[in-house]
């Protein structure tokens, strides 16, 4: 049980660790900072300034503003060295993260729309009209992001950031394509802050793939939406020539909600909203398989009915045939005192979300769903 200190709800879905409740929190009432704070000088990471005078890097959505003081962006991987903006890993032709073969069907986040598991946009843009079992997909994990979610399943990249290793090469990517891979898909972390990187390396592996005579190559993303927006059109014209889908996480609704759980500013907020609104210009340029896929992890107490009433309510207003899939959540990171979501909560997420217009819904990670609120 956890407890707000301004309003004194006491509640299973009240977090000691945010110290405030989600009505608190729209109202604009401050979690605690320790969390945050902790999450960062843990693993020596920077807590970069998007405002101020300096060097303002504008690779990802979020504008760190690098100086002498502070010359590692958000990321870990933006660095200032003699005034000129570089990466950690002295080389833009390496970027921090690994790959590794994943089989079809995986655990894509847009599984119930991905080609290679349904067949969707067979025979253009997938092997067969049943999935591709047999085959992989080059999955591209990135060590570093520029979000510091509070309840992060994949806070290893953390350390990656840091240590600026693993590196990973485009030629390393390129080399990974071979005659049983139908896809890749980058993530991390988030992709973001490594767009460059990530957009050149598919540009080759695409023409590997052509050379090999693979019959599909699909380029993917996981991702939060915090990029550049020239960069996520063009990540997003690689994923709508190719088969791929664009995999926006929407996080919540509320800046002030996003703020708590997530470590981002308004503004930040406006660029993930925009950048959802950029890529949906583009669905119906192919509708099958869907070229953006929308998702919302159910955080117990903080993405309640009204944070998924007004985040599905925009994506309707946007088309109501994209997909949204909503996550269960499990403890995690530093957010580790609030349960699993409960079977009730995910419900009334896909009823609102049906109510509001969308017409494919779906929750996964369900066998996370509990009972506990």
């Amino acid at each position: 049980m956890g407890t707000c200190r301004f309003c004194g709800k006491t509640s299973l879905v009240v977090s000691n660790v945010l110290g405030v409740c989600v009505d608190c929190l729209r109202k604009g009432f401050e979690p605690l900072s320790e969390p945050r704070a902790y999450s960062r000088v843990k693993f020596n990471l920077p807590v970069a300034r998007s405002s101020g005078e300096g060097l303002r890097c504008s690779v990802c959505g979020r504008g760190c503003v690098l100086s002498a003081s502070g010359n590692r962006g958000f990321c870990a991987y933006r660095v200032l060295v003699s005034g000129l903006l570089r990466t950690s890993t002295g080389s833009p032709e390496n970027a921090v993260g690994f790959y590794y073969y994943d089989p079809h069907p995986t655990n894509c986040v847009a599984l119930p729309v991905c080609p290679a598991a349904t067949g969707l946009g067979y025979p253009e843009y997938a092997l067969t009209p049943i999935g591709e079992h047999g085959y992989y997909n080059i999955a591209v994990f990135y060590g570093g992001c520029n979000l510091d979610c509070l309840y992060c399943q994949n806070w290893e990249y953390r350390e990656m950031a840091v240590k600026a290793e693993p590196t990973l090469s485009i030629k390393s990517l390129v080399d990974a394509v071979n005659a049983k891979t139908t896809c890749v898909c980058y993530f991390g972390g988030d992709p973001g802050p490594f767009a460059p990187h990530a957009i050149i390396a598919s540009r080759r592996m695409l023409e590997k793939a052509k050379y090999i005579g693979l019959g599909v190559f699909r380029v993917c993303w996981e991702t939060n939406g915090l990029w550049n927006p020239t960069l996520l059109e063009k990540a997003t014209m690689l994923s709508l020539e190719t088969g791929g889908i664009v995999k926006i996480d929407f996080k919540a609704w509320s800046p002030e909600v996003y703020r708590a759980l997530c470590g981002v500013e308004e503004k930040h907020v406006r660029i993930i909203r925009e950048n959802i609104r950029l890529v949906s210009r583009y669905i119906s340029k192919r509708l099958k398989p869907p070229l953006l896929v929308v998702s919302t992890l159910l955080v117990p107490g903080y993405i309640d009915e009204y944070e998924v009433d007004q985040a599905t309510r925009f994506i309707a207003q946007l088309s109501p045939e994209i997909p949204y899939i909503f996550l269960g959540f499990h403890p995690d990171y530093v957010l580790l005192d609030l349960p699993t979501t409960s079977r009730r909560h995910a419900e009334k997420a896909v009823k609102i979300a049906r109510e509001n217009g969308l017409v494919n819904v779906w929750v996964e990670n369900v066998f996370l769903l509990g009972d506990a609120y």
